[in-house]
């Protein structure tokens, strides 16, 4: 399997060469030459697989450059149960992705974030870390990772990477601007590998730093610069996964339809449902759900592509989704202009001088039907008012993040064929958003014991400007 940038770069390497990196030297994103297609027997005979068989079948379509054996052993090492199922300890036979109907075979959640930061990051992020190991060990190398996280990327990155060796983590995040819960996770590991930066602006300000240092070849080189914000392609490719077992999982045989419902900022989560289904699994509907921070339901609806400067941005209760530059949304983009590197190449170049890019008149907006998507945008009274009505009407409590997209989902049932179920996918446990929870239901949500107050503990952040330059040095003082 080769890989191609979004925006035309000669090159066609493997998934060994794109592993550690993030965008690709024009600034692009990695995707496959072509989407491998799933057949009807694959299907039938992935039904039954557990999750971790499920992921290598998957996953060996788009890594060929590890020997099949290694590659079924990380998958192995990966997902386990002892791994995923935090919130069940003690149950080795506790499904990885199980899915929670609130209306039997309408409407369900598809359970993500059983894993060791409670959020769906996990689901990739360990995977991320043990092929970072895995192809760093082979070569002898090392690498110093740089991410920006909005929320719950952050935690899931360290605890992957934590003690890892051969890898040092370096983590922006916006000051002051994540849950404490959130920020106690991250904030808290006394890791020698793990460093913090809080940085004083918005998600965007961080995620503009990592793509500025990403984009500087000289000094990604010297300092072995890797990425794991879902600009790696690793992460999208494993959250392929778990489309395909919650399909298998609400579905009773190959020939029906499913619907995902999807909270999304950043475009990663639900461009590998997009994958999945450009791979042939049965999908009818991919629902976007955002927060204020509707970048992209705007797009969906009018075909403008405006994303906020900072100071537009909204700060919300569903803080993972305060993000106006959704980077993964170029991976989509390409496919809906045909894969034509050079307008993708020209879209952006609006994107990066600050302006919108509208695609409403073209022929390429006129198809974006054929690709599945609907959507919609939840404001936190939304959240509040979800949140009471799950819990009250099923005995369910729900994290933020969840609850845009339970709303959305209701509100787009009109647009999925009847009888088609429609998955939302779950996105964190109410704990990491306790604030919120307080509010709408005026009592604490659960958490696991071990977690038992996290955010008592001391915590190692250095605060900063969003300014390239002191990151850089910052990296620079503590690898030499």
């Amino acid at each position: 399997m080769k890989y191609l940038s979004t925006r035309g770069h000669a090159g066609r390497p493997e998934f060994c060469d794109i592993l550690l990196g993030g965008l690709a030297p024009d600034g692009g994103l990695y995707l496959p030459e072509s989407y491998p297609q799933v057949s009807r027997a694959e299907l039938d005979a992935w039904r039954t697989l557990s999750y971790a068989e499920l992921a290598y079948a998957i996953l060996s379509k788009f890594i060929t450059d590890i020997p099949p054996a290694d590659l079924k052993a990380i998958c192995d090492k990966t997902y386990t149960a002892a791994v995923y199922c935090h919130a069940r300890a003690g149950d080795d036979t506790a499904e990885i992705t199980p899915v929670h109907w609130l209306e039997e075979g309408r409407l369900g959640l598809l359970e993500l974030s059983n894993g060791p930061t409670l959020a769906f990051k996990d689901m990739a992020m360990q995977l991320l870390g043990n092929l970072f190991e895995y192809v760093l060990d082979k070569h002898g190398q090392s690498i110093n990772i740089l991410g920006a996280t909005s929320g719950d990327t952050g935690s899931a990155a360290e605890y992957a990477m934590r003690g890892k060796h051969g890898v040092r983590v370096f983590m922006l995040s916006p000051h002051g601007k994540m849950s404490a819960f959130q920020r106690a996770q991250m904030y808290s590991l006394q890791d020698d590998n793990i460093y913090n930066i809080a940085v004083t602006g918005m998600f965007d300000d961080a995620q503009d730093i990592v793509k500025a240092v990403s984009n500087d070849a000289a000094f990604k080189a010297q300092h072995k610069i890797g990425a794991v914000n879902s600009i790696n392609w690793a992460r999208v490719a494993a959250q392929i996964v778990y489309y395909f077992k919650g399909y298998f999982a609400a579905t009773e045989s190959n020939d029906q339809q499913v619907a995902f419902c999807v909270p999304s900022g950043n475009f990663g989560n639900i461009c590998a449902g997009h994958i999945a289904r450009m791979m042939g699994l049965p999908v009818a509907k991919l629902i976007l759900a955002t927060n204020e921070n509707d970048v992209l339901d705007e797009f969906f609806r009018s075909g403008v592509y405006r994303p906020r400067k900072a100071a537009e941005t909204h700060v919300t209760s569903s803080p993972s989704m305060d993000i106006s530059k959704a980077s993964n949304f170029e991976r989509f983009v390409f496919d809906l202009v045909g894969r034509d590197p050079q307008k993708v190449a020209a879209l952006w170049a609006e994107v990066d001088a600050g302006r919108p890019f509208d695609l409403s008149a073209s022929a390429d907006f006129a198809r974006i039907g054929d690709f599945g998507f609907v959507s919609g945008a939840s404001s936190h009274a939304d959240r509040l008012a979800t949140i009471r009505k799950v819990f009250e009407k099923y005995g369910v409590m729900i994290d933020t993040h969840t609850a845009d997209g339970v709303k959305v989902a209701w509100e787009c049932a009109a647009e999925v064929p009847a009888g088609v179920p429609v998955l939302v996918l779950e996105t964190a446990l109410p704990v990491k958003f306790a604030e919120t929870i307080r509010e709408a239901l005026g009592r604490e949500p659960e958490r696991p014991a071990d977690l038992e107050g996290i955010e008592k503990l001391p915590q190692r952040v250095e605060v900063m400007a969003p300014d390239v330059d002191a990151v850089k040095r910052f990296i620079v003082e503590r690898v030499g």
